[in-house]
């Protein structure tokens, strides 16, 4: 098995007036590729900001995060953004999608961004929400789906581009015990099926002794890793 991901000393520190707030303090972590990962930990402890530095959504203070052995906070803005686009996917507890469009468009968003055709794009789009269930529910604008039907749009999206990370942060935050069920049960599918390395932020005890292996968080640093 290969490593797909490896942080080295990663450090985040804000900055406000005179106040200096550290919120990662020498991370030190490996994701194989087509693993499953649950990082929790308590509010505050530095969760999302790790997420967020996985992903190349902010860029740390000091430290290294490699993608297949290359640096990536060496790249450029324009260089970055190029490869979360077609590098990771992000799924977050709100799932942001655009009211104004239907569920197919939505998922079709980042490839048409990408400049992918829009034929190839509406085809890709229609499988995943396939995938995920919403096979029936294409044409459907955000306001006529569920919370949890909503949040598998959120996921097929993220999945447009064939991303080999998957991230999601507490993507059941907001949805009842049998809708989060379904959604960790799809997630689980979707991972074994398009071999991605999924990481998934979350309080949920349950959802994180699934995943193979439980990297935990106390204070900004590395506590122990199941």
């Amino acid at each position: 098995m290969s490593s797909l991901l490896e942080v080295r000393g990663l450090c985040k520190t804000y900055t406000t007036g005179p106040n200096r707030i550290d919120v990662l303090n020498g991370i030190d972590l490996e994701l194989q590729a087509g693993t499953t990962t649950a990082l929790v930990g308590a509010s505050g402890a530095g969760k999302s900001t790790l997420m967020h530095l996985l992903g190349a959504l902010d860029r740390p203070t000091s430290g290294s995060v490699f993608f297949h052995g290359e640096d990536v906070f060496k790249k450029n803005d324009r260089q970055l953004a190029a490869f979360r686009n077609r590098s990771i996917g992000f799924v977050f507890q709100f799932h942001h999608l655009l009211p104004e469009f239907s569920a197919l468009e939505n998922v079709m968003m980042p490839a048409l961004i990408a400049r992918v055709p829009r034929d190839r794009a509406t085809r890709d789009a229609q499988a995943l929400l396939n995938d995920v269930g919403l096979g029936q529910r294409m044409t459907h604008r955000p306001g006529e789906l569920s919370g949890g039907e909503q949040q598998r749009v959120a996921i097929a999206r993220a999945l447009a581009l064939e991303p080999e990370l998957l991230l999601a942060d507490e993507p059941t935050g907001n949805l009842d015990m049998k809708t989060s069920d379904g959604i960790h049960a799809m997630l689980a599918e979707l991972q074994v099926t398009r071999g991605l390395t999924l990481v998934i932020v979350t309080h949920n005890e349950r959802l994180a002794a699934a995943m193979g292996t439980t990297v935990r968080l106390v204070d900004g640093k590395l506590d122990k890793t199941t």
